[in-house]
């Protein structure tokens, strides 16, 4: 009869022990290694559908709204759109361009037929948030508006933004509703569930800077899941590394 002692005992928890953690965490990291894979293809389709869009030629307002009411996707879908502004109304989204700080002004463009959709006309510096400090771009009249559609948020988009501050017109995420309610607009006004940014066409006087629309999306998936695969395999090489060395003397035994 074979005696195990305490010691060899022990040696064989901590060997299967390390066997089933290793194991278990191979199988995690292989998992976000094939996660980020699903997420690469993800990526790649979607760079793939905005590069379409953006390079395709704009559609009536009526044409996005209608794929907008079908998909609830219009994101950068270049727009042509006509009507009035309403600058009375704009709304400030704080922002920064090529390095200043300022406000991307948002101002409503009255339909034809009564409703409204916010415009981005681009960018004015800090101290030119008034309006009265820039009184030749504020145009009146019909106007044509070609741009990109963009969607809407349904909330902050991180804890790291800071909270609207409408009493003081000053917006740090596109909370749509908030900027129609505190716009000035009548209560019954209907608003479209999408913006748009205007073009880099220029504005009497030269401001609002038209054109301000960031395309930035990072796709580092494959480097992600390059390193988790990295890993796993090192992993492994060390695990094999630890059973060799445990293969003739057995589990728990010098």
């Amino acid at each position: 009869m074979t005696t195990v002692t305490k010691s060899e005992a022990r040696g064989r928890a901590s060997y299967w022990l390390a066997l089933a953690g290793g194991l278990a965490a191979f199988a995690v990291l292989v998992a976000l290694g094939t996660w980020q894979v699903q997420r690469l293809a993800w990526k790649e389709g979607l760079l793939a559908t905005i590069d379409g869009r953006v390079h395709s030629p704009p559609l009536p307002l009526g044409e996005v709204e209608a794929q907008f009411d079908t998909t609830g996707d219009v994101e950068y879908q270049p727009v042509t759109a006509k009507g009035r502004f309403v600058h009375d109304a704009e709304r400030h989204f704080f922002a920064t361009h090529h390095g200043a700080s300022g406000y991307y002004v948002y101002t409503p463009l009255a339909l034809d037929d009564g409703r409204y959709v916010f415009v981005n006309r681009g960018f004015v510096p800090y101290d030119r948030k008034d309006a009265a400090t820039r009184t030749e771009g504020q145009v009146d009249g019909p106007v044509g508006i070609t741009g990109l559609a963009r969607n809407p948020l349904a909330e902050k988009p991180s804890s790291l933004v800071p909270d609207n501050e409408p009493a003081k017109n000053i917006f740090y995420w596109k909370d749509r509703d908030r900027m129609a309610a505190t716009s000035g607009l009548p209560g019954d006004a209907r608003v479209l569930p999408f913006f748009i940014d205007a073009d880099d066409t220029p504005n009497p006087g030269g401001l609002p800077v038209g054109g301000v629309t960031i395309i930035n999306l990072p796709n580092s998936h494959l480097q992600y899941a390059l390193t988790w695969y990295g890993l796993a395999a090192a992993l492994v090489a060390v695990l094999g590394t630890y059973l060799w060395r445990n293969r003739k003397s057995g589990p728990g035994r010098p």
